[in-house]
């Protein structure tokens, strides 16, 4: 008596093979029949510069740092965005807000330094869910292609939306 674990176990034929299977010629065929099969199917494969492929609704592109609509920075610098990345990919080091720097940072503390390595960063999103102030979003935008290292390492200028232009005017009028 013999039990299997699973339903689709097949018994193995061991007969001795005939003079055309010694030939190889119906496996030659068979392996012909399904290539040619594909021949004719729809490609998997797209031309992308000139054919963009489109993404998941759910699709975790770059990150960018967000500002309020007064154009300052959400960012706090809590760090609650690097306690939650388990590839460690997010570094930053906080700072005091100065007198007169209020139309640049929201809160009294802001992040100086706002680093992360996309080289260790896996796209799950959990920074975005951590941030408090919505300071950090995925958009649906890939990260480029770059031939060093350091081109993997987004900076905090880099992140950042760039200011309104109406905010830039009341910056330098003040």
């Amino acid at each position: 008596m013999s039990h299997t674990i699973s339903t689709r176990a097949k018994q193995v034929d061991r007969r001795p093979m005939t003079f055309m299977e010694s030939l190889y010629i119906p496996a030659i065929l068979k392996g012909l029949r399904i290539t040619l099969g594909h021949i004719f199917k729809k490609k998997a494969t797209i031309n992308y510069p000139e054919v963009q492929r489109p993404f998941s609704s759910t699709f975790r592109g770059l990150h960018i740092l967000n500002r309020d609509e007064e154009g300052r920075e959400r960012c706090t610098a809590c760090g609650l965005c690097a306690l939650s990345c388990p590839a460690e990919a997010i570094t930053m080091e906080s700072a005091e807000r100065k007198p007169g720097e209020e139309m640049l940072y929201r809160e009294e503390k802001y992040a100086a330094n706002y680093e992360i390595n996309m080289l260790r960063c896996i796209f799950c999103g959990l920074c975005e869910e951590a941030c408090p102030k919505d300071a950090i979003y995925l958009t649906q935008t890939f990260a480029p292609s770059n031939f060093d290292r350091k081109g993997f390492i987004y900076k905090k200028d880099d992140l950042l939306i760039p200011f309104p232009a109406e905010t830039t005017q009341k910056i330098e009028t003040k």
